[in-house]
């Protein structure tokens, strides 16, 4: 025995003496990657400075996180952010000697060498928490830092580690303890679309990293593992089994004892879970078509909104957001209802005379993603395509009273929602040119599409304002007198030569009215009559001049609204030019953009045009008021609580066949518009009367309205606008106006006009 003693104990030696020179030996022929052999390894500068995939973050004006920009929802939290029980769950679970190692911890590691190759029992991977920081923040497992021997069987995996052991102990020197930890606790993945611990925290319990209790924690601390097998809401079993071993290392290294052990190992999750989605939380259609303008920010000065934790700070107000929304959906709802009742047993989609298009649904299909997928799939002429869309298959579909599942084929599910009126709001501070409110449409998740920016329909009524202010700046007095009767446009070359509009109610009363009275009623032949005076050309010029930016026909009825498509983001942007005192203040929904670190890398002011002289707008502001003051007034429908000690100016907006109903409302503090209609120009009321503005979207802005005044932390109040600086230059008390002879300025003799004539 002594002898075989003598001789083994040499050889042990020599393997023992070749390995203290190896191991140092591969260790730097990896750290150098002698040859390409291994690979390369994080630079000093990646090190300094890691990318960690960062969320660009979406606030309020007034500091409410409105929404995240992310490829993988992270944002960072600092270390006295984090729960001491948080900090007490991690360290006894992945690396209770974390404090006393550099990055790598040998007894860790003696200890997995010991049990995994002699004994042949699973002890863990020895990784400390810096090691497993430096494989999340430099992907030191995947081809980036490929090499020759990498995919060598055996030989890889040894590579990684030594890969790991490397950037460990650099990490511990550029960085503290709680640096790195919190570092570590930011970059890991928690399941549920969820990445870095503030996000998990919020995901699955709704709090702050710092309120984490224990059991909390051991569930999150748990997921670190495997993200998607001990996930509480797919899982529980597994989580539960997970929580309980987590819970066990606290009572093993005395952080908690066994009572409190027993308790809550059998205790619930207490989760309150909530998967960060597009779709859900404040201002979802704001946050979708800014992207687009914050994408092409970003791609012009080099930055990546879903990767660089930019900080956009916006000028919505989280409050009248959602005194917005909730008057959108309570009025919708309504309305719907209504809608619903009005075309009981028939479809709503119809033609000018009434009757339903019967291929309305064939036709809107073909408009669809999931028609064009199964064109590409199957080709045009496939019968394979009807099939398809006419297979009852499950769905979760909308509802004004929550989300329904159902059976139903795609066909049927286009009909369904065809049904659907949809809504668009925005309210503007006139003086800044802040966007305090946007709702562009009815459910961000089942409509995407933006009827506030991005949808543009014909204005109607609400485009009268600007003839008028044509006019007024022209020299015509609010208390000018026109006739209610025919007015024709000659029209060469057309067939018919000529046109002639019609009123509302389809006649003409023969009344001398003022123009102010005539905008407050909203009667058709007399801004035909004024647009005729000041020319279609003029008037787009001054439309032009108030920030209308979309195609607009110069003829005459564009006095009527129906010469051009446009956007509720630009009608609340020109009726801010009257409050403004004549400067048009571009709308603007953000203020500036933030880097990760706060610094401040732009701050956007809006542009200004001086549109208007002071006194036009002002005398603008009072025809506008007539709305809500005049005899037949097309707001006079709004509460007294409204109007009462405060001075209101208003215009409602009807197009052909109720397609399109409009509100605009301006006060000394805020100007806000509201448009609603089907989906298509074809889904309406049958009747004008019910598809009006003043019944379809005058009551979103009423409800807007007096949720603000009633929430007093806004500070918008009641009151008058401001007046002109200079005395007006002509009589707006038209009672005092000099009413002489006006038929002798018009171009249609009225003096032999008969009943027939009329009406």
């Amino acid at each position: 025995m002594k002898k075989r003693l003598s001789k083994i104990i040499p050889i042990l030696w020599v393997i023992f003496l070749i390995g203290v020179v190896a191991a140092p030996a591969f260790i730097y022929s990896v750290r150098i990657d002698l040859f390409g052999l291994y690979g390369g390894l994080p630079s000093l500068q990646d090190l300094e400075k890691p990318d960690p995939d960062l969320s660009s973050e979406l606030y309020s004006a007034d500091g409410v996180l409105l929404g995240k920009y992310f490829r993988h929802n992270r944002t960072p939290v600092n270390y006295s952010e984090l729960s001491p029980k948080l900090i007490e769950t991690l360290l006894v679970t992945e690396d209770i000697r974390y404090t006393e190692h550099s990055g790598i911890d040998f007894r860790g590691l003696g200890r997995v060498l010991v049990y995994s190759l002699l004994l042949g029992e699973n002890a863990g991977g020895g990784s400390t928490i810096t090691q497993q920081l430096a494989k999340n923040l430099f992907r030191t497992r995947t081809d980036r830092y490929k090499g020759t021997l990498s995919d060598t069987p055996g030989v890889r995996m040894l590579i990684v580690k030594v890969k790991e052991w490397i950037v460990a102990v650099q990490l511990e020197k550029f960085y503290t303890k709680e640096e790195i930890m919190a570092m570590y606790l930011n970059t890991a993945e928690y399941g549920s679309n969820s990445y870095g611990i503030r996000v998990a925290s919020q995901t699955y319990f709704n709090k702050l990293p710092s309120e984490l209790e224990y059991n909390e924690s051991a569930v999150l601390v748990g997921l670190l593992n495997k993200p998607t097998r001990y996930n509480p809401v797919y899982n529980p079993d597994y989580a539960k089994e997970k929580r309980q071993e987590v819970l066990y290392n606290l009572k093993k290294y005395g952080r908690i004892n066994q009572t409190e052990f027993d308790s809550l190992k059998v205790a619930d999750f207490g989760l309150q879970y909530k998967v960060a989605s597009h779709n859900q939380g404040p201002a979802t259609y704001f946050r979708s078509v800014i992207r687009n303008f914050l994408i092409d920010w970003c791609k012009d000065r080099g930055y990546d909104l879903f990767d660089d934790g930019l900080k956009i700070y916006t000028t919505i107000d989280s409050r009248m957001q959602a005194h917005a929304e909730k008057a959108v959906e309570e009025h919708m709802a309504a309305l719907q209802n209504t809608f619903n009742e009005h075309w009981e047993g028939r479809n709503p989609w119809i033609d000018n005379d009434g009757r339903e298009i019967t291929n309305f649904v064939e036709q809107a299909i073909k408009r669809t993603d999931i028609y064009r997928n199964l064109v590409r799939q199957y080709g045009v002429d496939s019968d394979s395509i009807e099939a398809i869309l006419n297979r009852p298959k499950p769905m979760t579909v909308f509802s004004w009273e929550g989300e329904k599942d159902t059976i139903m084929s795609q066909i049927d599910s286009l009909k369904y929602y065809k049904r659907f009126l949809q809504a668009g709001f925005m309210a503007m501070d006139p003086h800044t040119g802040h966007i305090k409110s946007w709702v562009g449409g009815i459910n961000h998740k089942y409509f995407k599409y933006d009827h506030v920016k991005q949808g543009r329909r014909q204005p109607g009524s609400t485009f009268k304002p600007i003839v008028y202010t044509a006019a007024i700046d022209n020299g015509y007095s609010p208390c000018y007198p026109v006739i209610d009767a025919p007015v024709v446009f000659d029209m060469p070359g057309q067939d018919p030569p000529f046109w002639q509009p019609d009123n509302a109610e389809g006649r003409w009363s023969g009344e001398t009215m003022t123009i102010r009275r005539a905008m407050a009623s909203s009667v058709n032949s007399v801004t035909a009559f004024m647009m005729k005076k000041v020319t279609p050309g003029a008037v787009v010029n001054y439309a032009r001049q108030m920030g209308i930016t979309s195609s607009l026909q110069a003829v005459p009825s564009l006095c009527l609204g129906a010469g051009g498509d446009v956007s509720i983001f630009e009608l609340v942007g020109a009726y801010s030019t009257f409050v403004n005192k004549g400067v048009w203040t571009e709308p603007i929904f953000v203020t500036r953009i933030e880097d990760e670190n706060g610094a401040v890398l732009q701050e956007f002011v809006p542009k200004k045009v001086e549109a208007l002289n002071e006194e036009t707008a002002y005398l603008m502001l009072h025809m506008l008021r007539g709305a809500t003051e005049e005899q037949g007034g097309s707001a006079r429908g709004l509460s007294w609580e409204l109007k009462s000690e405060n001075e209101i100016g208003a215009k409602t907006g009807t197009t052909q066949n109720a397609s399109d109903g409009w509100f605009m409302g301006v006060t000394k503090d805020l100007v806000a518009g509201s448009w609603v209609g089907g989906d298509d120009r074809s889904i309406h009321f049958r009747n004008w009367a019910m598809g009006q503005g003043a019944r379809t979207a005058m009551p979103i802005w009423a409800k807007f309205m007096t949720s603000i005044y009633s929430d007093k932390d806004l500070g918008i109040t009641k009151g008058e606008f401001a007046r002109p600086m200079r005395e007006l230059s002509i009589e707006i008390d038209c009672e005092l106006y000099d009413q002489t002879n006006v038929t002798d300025t018009l171009d249609i003799n009225f003096d032999n006009i008969n009943e027939d004539d009329i009406f």
